[in-house]
Parts: structure tokens; sequence; C-alpha cells
């Protein structure tokens, strides 16, 4: 197991090493989403709500670079506990595969889980500025996006990142100790290389 592959909540949580059971999900689009996939790596990320400022923060970094992480043969597949209706809303800006489960029980099936340090956390202050800039920014905006005050599932959510093989098992995990704890692109592409070396 990985160092950054597991909660100190004392929960149910998917390591490093572990094989995932086979499931197949239904994207926004209304496609059938296989994990694994059996033609490419899953980025699996949990994030946040739909339109949650800190997530899409985060998130433009990636579709800034979605290139290099289709070229290394990573599908990006991004959870949100909105319903549909409210994802909608920023599908046109994610070319990822989005999957809305308001519900949560996604979540739970990987351990995923709320906590008040999300938002509370002294770590995430430093990025705040830059959050709040990109929340005004959005607000101004052509399609003038304003953060919801009360999204559907709360506003106390913890992102979370897997990396899955072809056969189901898990390469990375990582939960996130606050709302702005997860991956960069870098970090990502990082965790792929021993994977690139053994096609190679």
């Amino acid at each position: 197991m990985s160092a950054d592959s597991a909660t100190s909540s004392g929960k149910s949580t998917v390591a490093a090493g572990n094989v995932i059971p086979a499931r197949q999900l239904t994207a926004l689009s209304g496609e059938p989403v296989a994990i694994p996939d059996p033609g490419k790596l899953v980025h699996l990320q949990f994030r946040r709500f739909a339109g949650c400022p800190i997530c899409n923060l985060h998130l433009r970094s990636f579709v800034q670079r979605s290139g290099e992480i289709t070229s290394a043969g990573i599908r990006e597949i991004v959870v949100f506990h909105s319903p549909a209706e409210e994802l909608r809303k920023y599908q046109s800006d994610l070319p990822f595969t989005l999957i809305g489960d308001p519900g949560k029980q996604l979540y739970r099936q990987f351990g995923v889980e709320p906590a008040l340090r999300s938002m509370l956390s002294p770590r995430l202050w430093p990025t705040m500025p830059r959050v709040l800039w990109n929340a005004l920014r959005t607000a101004l905006g052509p399609k003038h996006r304003l953060a919801p005050l009360n999204p559907a599932g709360g506003l106390l959510g913890l992102p979370a990142d897997f990396l899955i093989a072809t056969d189901g098992t898990v390469i990375a995990a990582k939960y996130g100790k606050h709302a702005y704890d997860q991956w960069s692109v870098d970090q990502l592409l990082a965790r792929t290389q021993p994977t690139r070396q053994q096609r190679s």
C-alpha cells in the first residue's frame, strides 16, 4: 500500500494493490461506462458538487492538459455528488466522462466520505485566493454561473483519486485531507510511468 492510499478515519478504503470488482456505470451523456476499462487506464476522480469553485480550479488544469493525459492512455472519469440537471450546466466545459452520484453510492463503495476538515484545514487556505478569483471570473463570465450556496450532498465533501489498470488492479490511490488535496496532472502522469514502461 502506498502512503497516500488510505484514510485515517478507520473507514473501509480502497488501496493500491486491491482489485476492484468490474462494474458498469452510466455517464451523464447516457453512454455505458465500464470500470475497469479493458483498453485504457482509468483515473477515477471523486470531486464535490457541480459548480464547486475549488473543484473547478483543479479541473481546469486537467482540461488544459487533456491531450497529455489521453496520450498517456488514461481515461478521465469524474464523479460528482450532484443530480444530472445540475451537472449538465457544466458538461460542455469538461471533456471527460462525467458521472452524477447524488445518492453517493459510488462514494461509499470507494470509502470517500465528507468531513468538516474539508473546508477548515489550514492547508486549504493558501489556495483560497485563486479559488475566489476563479469563482468571480466564472460569475462575471458569459454564462454567469454562481457557485451554489446549498449544493446537493453538502459542502463538506473530500476529493479522492484512483488509478485503475485494465484488469481492475488499483495502481495508486489518494484520499484528500482537505477540499483541494488531490493529484495534479504531473502526479497522475508520474504514477502511470511504470505501466507505460512495461508496455514498451
